[in-house]
């Protein structure tokens, strides 16, 4: 008997276009320290080609609490500045504080107004704060992004006592272990991001 066997496809090229990362700065606290080690993050990116950035930053975002499947015009002209970005985005990059043991109610807000915009891409985690540098609200974070059918990447970079890692120019006074965290965690969300990115280009992400 003869056995016709079917011709096997050829596999998808990989797209080698860089990952488009959203960068969320997610304090809007007056005085925050949020800034410094935005500018110290957004610099390690700015040494890789293989990121396409956009920053989202929550004290120039004002959503409202009061969630709403019908927003007012004033709403939606403030969703038409951020929601774009996180559509686009292969892959989100979460600095946050941590206020109280978890992660400042902007984050939250940001999170709760989308919902397909997260789905079937990473997220990483740069944390900041006092004894725990931000790893309380980093895990909280992990939850809330497991409920939106996000990713979230294992390593992650944090500062333990933040206000004195720092000099008064933002520069690091020991950046030697910040640097190597922040090599390893965007490997693993570039790595991730890409591996995503190819896989919806075949087969839809089922929800």
């Amino acid at each position: 008997m003869d056995i016709t066997t079917a011709p096997v496809a050829e596999p998808a090229a990989l797209s080698t276009a860089p990952l488009r990362l959203a960068v969320i700065i997610g304090s809007n606290r007056e005085g925050r320290f949020g800034p410094v080690v935005g500018t110290w993050l957004l610099d390690r990116l700015r040494e890789r080609d293989d990121f396409d950035v956009d920053v989202i930053d929550l004290a120039e975002t004002a959503l409202p609490t009061s969630l709403s499947y019908d927003p007012t015009p004033p709403v939606k002209a403030v969703l038409d500045t951020v929601t774009p970005k996180l559509a686009r985005a292969d892959a989100f990059l979460v600095l946050t504080p941590e206020y109280n043991h978890s992660f400042p109610a902007s984050i939250k807000n940001l999170i709760d107004w989308h919902y397909v915009q997260w789905q079937a891409k990473p997220v990483g985690f740069v944390s900041y704060g006092g004894m725990s540098g931000g790893l309380r609200a980093v895990e909280h974070l992990r939850q809330v992004f497991a409920e939106m059918h996000a990713v979230t990447v294992r390593d992650t970079v944090s500062f333990h006592h933040a206000h004195g890692l720092f000099e008064p120019d933002g520069e690091l006074r020991e950046p030697t272990e910040p640097e190597a965290a922040a090599k390893r965690l965007l490997d693993q969300l570039g790595w991730w991001g890409r591996t995503l990115r190819d896989a919806k280009e075949s087969r839809p992400y089922a929800a």
